[in-house]
């Protein structure tokens, strides 16, 4: 059955029920990096190094596919140099496992890809078994959670607690929301964090932007009073969130100021290219790094690793 990253667990394979939220609530421990993972990227800037590339890979091969595959197999990358420990690989070991992410969450998410489509320009071609062989070790690592939950999973209740009754509110917060998460998985400082935190975090800073000052404190009492957050990480969590939302909002995304009335909407026109930050960033706000390599240098690459 094809993951929604909404309802990750929901009928799986028409075995178990639909998943509910504080099913999500109670299994979304086992879908995070360990501890240890998440400080070795705080202390190493050459860690942080390895996992920017690795995502830099990732955005490059999937950018075709729309955001949300290159989401998930970013959190499998996550979770697999958190299980195997992160080291300084080979660029071809970093590619392998690029490749073996973004395949994964396309068999995952029943997109129609060939191998091909995932090698890129990266100068290493793998065939075909021994992308399967790394697959298999990620599965491994993963003990085979695939059906991530994320913090898709729990935009919708936050944003139910608000109680917004005009449906294109819903939908604007909603679509903000989203865009600030997918801005924050390359922030290394929220690995600590729960997906439920950070949906929670992102629904709040959405709210703070689009809506007028009198709804805000009521948004963040109805999320602050919600029995599965831990108000003390919500609290750190939504200054960092706050901080990557506003980083570059401006130059990247369109947004619209709703009152609290519902009827005035304000579009925030974008600034000029000029004044734009000077890094390539795609459609859904990943940082891309070029990789020039000339078809000389491609090798290709199969057998044991």
């Amino acid at each position: 059955m094809e993951l929604d990253l909404e309802n990750p667990l929901s009928n799986v394979n028409d075995l178990f029920p639909a998943a509910s939220t504080p099913s999500l609530f109670l299994l979304e421990s086992h879908h995070m990096p360990t501890l240890y993972y998440i400080n070795t990227l705080k202390a190493t800037h050459l860690d942080i190094s390895v996992r920017r590339e690795a995502i830099s890979a990732i955005s490059q091969l999937s950018c075709k596919f729309g955001p949300f595959l290159p989401y998930l197999a970013i959190t499998y990358l996550d979770r697999f140099l958190s299980s195997q420990g992160v080291a300084q690989p080979n660029t071809w070991v970093l590619r392998l496992v690029a490749i073996s992410c973004v395949s994964l969450a396309a068999k995952m998410m029943k997109t129609d890809f060939s191998l091909a489509d995932f090698q890129g320009d990266g100068g290493f071609m793998f065939d075909a078994q021994t992308v399967e062989r790394m697959e298999y070790l990620i599965l491994g690592a993963l003990k085979w959670r695939m059906r991530s939950i994320t913090p898709f999973s729990f935009v919708s209740f936050f944003i139910s607690l608000f109680k917004v009754k005009d449906p294109p509110l819903k939908q604007a917060l909603k679509a903000r929301a989203v865009e600030i998460i997918f801005k924050a998985q390359l922030d290394t400082k929220l690995l600590e964090f729960k997906p439920s935190t950070i949906a929670a975090s992102a629904v709040l800073s959405a709210s703070h932007q689009l809506f007028d000052g009198k709804q805000f404190p009521s948004f963040k009492k109805a999320i602050s009073s919600c029995s599965y957050v831990n108000k003390e990480n919500m609290v750190k969590c939504t200054n960092w969130v706050e901080e990557i939302a506003m980083e570059g909002s401006e130059s990247i995304w369109d947004y619209q100021h709703i009152s609290s009335s519902g009827s005035e909407i304000t579009t925030v026109t974008p600034r000029t290219e000029g004044d734009m930050k000077r890094r390539k960033i795609n459609d859904y706000g990943t940082i891309i790094k070029t990789v020039d390599c000339p078809v000389s240098k491609r090798v290709l690459i199969h057998g044991p690793f």
